[in-house]
């Protein structure tokens, strides 16, 4: 009995490296997501005209996907301690710079180096998890990890804009500054797990291929998944603020506190349900849950509804992300991991940058409700995607268990 029992135990999760990640993760996402529908009314500010205040978006999503092939690559031979802490210390380094730019070149060049210093850290931080995690609970426990990443992009930056709104943007930077030194206390006392393979590769000097680095062709369908997902939900990002003040609806943040509250809650049986029957059906209902939040937002005009709207995009959008990733780790060998978190974050960057611009452009035609519900077909193609996918890897299993059978009725 006691042997069947220690066979069947699950390997722990819950390690105090494990803990101190998730929280460095949270603040790094705090600290970066408070500033970011700041910024844009800050350049405003100092003088940058309206092509220069899309310009804080794009310089800051094409540095973030750049530089993400060549930490893949240094993630692919290198270990983990050094590379994390780098990021974290760079990105507390130009949130301070922000504060010394009047000018609005200088702005956009701290902006472009951001950019460069997120999609380092996120890539890094993601790849230092999936290792830390045991493989039989992957879902779960990139669930949980995947867990600060939403918390931070749903909380923080309404948090953001009480403090740029009541205290100003130099208070704004000293709190976001405070979160990133938090983050890099938390994140230097991790216990990292570098594979074996990625130690025996770094004894290798290896050419940097940038597209090689960039997709790895593993996860190169999920990421697909990930960056239509993301495109839907900037919409959400660009506009949820000024909706509230179209609609009349003053407690705006009732939708980001019922999101997290919502996804914070799903969490566990999300992270289960991947581990124990995989990604399909999981990504099926939480682009189905994110696609009725859409229409039920489209039509809000009550707190009632915008309650409603927070739950059902925190259930969905908040699980999906999660499950996205660990569906694109599933499907990666353990030293190009590195590469296929690259890949996921930059699908995610990228999707909410270009439908910034998109949907900016379209805003100027219809109303912010239509904006919503134009969004909502992304999901829509997600589904069809995700199960014509499922069809395929279905019919693949039957043919290798077909092929068994026979193997077997030969011998």
């Amino acid at each position: 009995m006691k042997d069947s029992a220690v066979h069947t135990a699950k390997p722990p999760l819950w390690t105090k490296s494990f803990i101190l990640l998730i929280i460095g993760n949270l603040f790094v996402f705090m600290s970066f997501q408070m500033l970011l529908p700041t910024l844009p009314p800050q350049a405003k500010a100092i003088g940058a005209s309206d092509i220069e205040i899309g310009l804080v978006t794009t310089l800051f999503s094409i540095a973030a996907v750049v530089i993400r092939p060549l930490i893949g690559f240094l993630l692919e031979s290198a270990k983990r301690k050094w590379l994390v802490i780098t990021g974290a210390v760079g990105l507390l380094f130009l949130t301070l710079s922000y504060s010394l730019t009047s000018i609005v070149f200088l702005f956009l060049i701290v902006r472009l180096l951001h950019g460069f210093a997120w999609g380092w850290s996120t890539t890094a931080n993601g790849t230092a998890a999936v290792e830390l995690v045991p493989t039989k609970r992957l879902g779960e426990g990139m669930g949980y990890y995947g867990l600060s990443i939403t918390i931070g992009m749903i909380i923080a930056p309404s948090f953001g804009i009480l403090l740029f709104q009541h205290l100003g943007f130099q208070p704004l930077i000293i709190g976001s500054a405070i979160f990133g030194v938090i983050s890099i206390i938390a994140l230097s006392l991790v216990q990292y797990k570098t594979p074996k393979s990625v130690l025996e590769k770094s004894m290798h000097v290896k050419d940097f291929s940038f597209f090689r680095s960039l997709i790895d062709k593993h996860g190169a369908f999920p990421a697909l998944i990930t960056l239509l997902s993301a495109f839907g939900y900037g919409g959400i990002v660009t506009f949820i603020v000024i909706f509230g003040q179209e609609r009349g609806i003053d407690q705006i943040f009732l939708y980001y506190l019922c999101n997290a509250l919502a996804a914070t809650a799903v969490r566990p049986i999300s992270g289960r349900w991947f581990d124990r029957s995989g990604p399909w059906l999981l990504a099926i209902v939480c682009s189905f849950l994110t696609f009725i939040a859409f229409w039920v937002l489209s039509f809000t005009y009550s707190v009632g509804m915008l309650v409603l709207a927070g739950i059902l995009f925190g259930a969905g959008f908040g699980s999906l992300l999660p499950v996205l990733q660990s569906w694109v780790l599933s499907k990666t060998p353990a030293d190009r991991r590195g590469v296929a978190n690259g890949m996921y974050y930059s699908a995610l960057d990228g999707g909410i940058g270009i439908s910034a611009v998109f949907l900016g452009f379209l805003s100027s035609y219809v109303d912010l409700g239509t904006i919503f519900q134009l969004s909502s077909i992304c999901f829509f193609i997600v589904i069809l995607l995700v199960l014509i996918d499922y069809l395929k890897e279905k019919k693949k299993t039957e043919k290798r268990e077909n092929q068994q059978v026979h193997a077997k009725s030969f011998s």
